[in-house]
């Protein structure tokens, strides 16, 4: 793959989508264990704070786009994203890839019922997909406690090759960092509210909105109340951040 690009600390891999199923097969095939994960600016805004999960992130063998804001970001710095993969969007293609190669998920995370729903819903489009578990990811995720202990055998009991995770951002990240090593999966995926879009219980937002690097403010439209502070004040402090590495890399290049 080619160079990582450094973003607030984070090594964002220009990825295509045809590149990261390439590398999802390989790791599936091999029978390696590996951590595929996504980035927004609210991830890297976390990762800025948060010395561990940056270092979290930097160790994973894949980092992707998951942002326009981030695409706009590696512009910002002179290297460029070929495209942004976002789960609302790659859920559906992601479900057609592992029907065609045989690949096997478990679908963990959402409220009670909801991952069951999205279940439901690829398998009428995929009737041959492989889902092999599924599990709410409203339990007690300390390390160590029944309730993580038996979520870990039930994803082990059936060795899923793809475990794809719904707890939203940094709760799906923390919890594979202390669990990760436990858990007898090929890949693990952290899809934040996957399984809420597929369902249908999440709307997205105009397409007008989503296809041109609006997003957030789609999702800010449709959740003001949980949502301003992460994109008002979240994208104004990215930007700080940004325009600040922009410039000491340059005061660095000068000397």
């Amino acid at each position: 793959m080619k160079e990582r690009i450094c973003i607030l600390g984070v090594g964002v891999d220009p990825i295509s989508l045809v590149e990261l199923h390439a590398k999802i097969l390989r790791t599936v095939r091999k029978g390696d264990h590996a951590p595929i994960l996504n980035v927004n600016v609210h991830a890297l805004n976390l990762c800025y704070r948060d010395p561990a999960l940056s270092t979290f992130f930097n160790a994973a063998p894949v980092v992707f786009c998951d942002g326009a804001g981030v695409m706009l970001a590696a512009r910002i710095l002179g290297r460029r994203i070929p495209e942004r993969i976002t789960y609302a969007d790659w859920a559906w293609e992601l479900a057609s890839f592992a029907e065609s190669k045989g690949i096997s998920l478990f679908f963990l995370g959402g409220r009670p019922g909801i991952a069951q729903k999205a279940a439901a819903r690829l398998l009428l489009r995929h009737p041959k997909l492989r889902i092999v578990g599924l599990r709410h990811g409203y339990f007690d995720h300390t390390p160590e406690s029944p309730e993580n202990e038996a979520v870990l055998e039930e994803v082990n009991a059936v060795r899923p090759d793809i475990l794809l995770l719904g707890f939203g951002m940094p709760l799906q990240e923390r919890w594979l960092m202390y669990n990760w090593d436990r858990i007898d999966a090929r890949v693990a995926l952290t899809g934040g509210a996957v399984f809420d879009y597929v369902s249908g219980e999440l709307a997205r937002g105009p397409r007008f909105l989503t296809d041109n690097g609006f997003e957030w403010l789609a999702r800010l439209l449709i959740e003001p109340k949980r949502l301003w502070r992460r994109y008002v004040f979240g994208n104004l402090l990215f930007l700080l951040r940004l325009l600040k590495q922009r410039l000491m890399r340059k005061g660095m290049t000068k000397a």
